[in-house]
């Protein structure tokens, strides 16, 4: 059994594309269009993933637009969170907060944070190797909303 990927519905693809590639850093790695059924799956990988997702062999965020209106798909809180390593968690929170994506849970122990989504999707970041010391402004940064 292999693990393939984790699916999540998207309501504004290019805000979603925004928020993922240019913001998180992901990067696309292939991307189908079914007229048929009217949506489009754009797949997208961690950078140190890519070559290896893109011969089947990493696991995979898809995100799937459907072309026609649907009402909001809400917060399906029994999904969980998408997680990623980083090299640096405040510089990836830096980066993330220098793009306007609010720091719901900031890395105040050096280790872990919790972004949103435009579509509410939760996404986990946690350092890569042991936790970065405590350091300003994150140490004293309140949470805001919930993740």
């Amino acid at each position: 059994m292999e693990y393939l990927h984790t699916m999540v519905r998207v309501s504004d693809l290019d805000k979603s594309l925004d928020f993922y590639c240019n913001k998180l850093g992901l990067v696309e790695v292939r991307r189908y269009d079914v007229e048929a059924g009217r949506f489009t799956l754009v797949f997208l990988a961690a950078p140190g993933n890519k070559e290896s997702a893109v011969q089947n062999q990493s696991p995979l965020l898809e995100l799937t637009f459907n072309w026609d209106p649907e009402p909001p798909y809400g917060e399906a809180r029994n999904f969980g969170h998408l997680a990623f390593r980083v090299d640096n968690i405040y510089e990836a929170c830096q980066r993330l907060l220098d793009g306007g994506v609010t720091i719901n849970r900031p890395p105040r122990c050096g280790h872990m944070a919790f972004v949103r989504s435009p579509d509410n999707i939760s996404i986990e970041l946690l350092q890569k190797g042991e936790p970065l010391a405590p350091a300003e402004p994150w140490q004293s940064m309140p949470n805001t909303g919930h993740w």
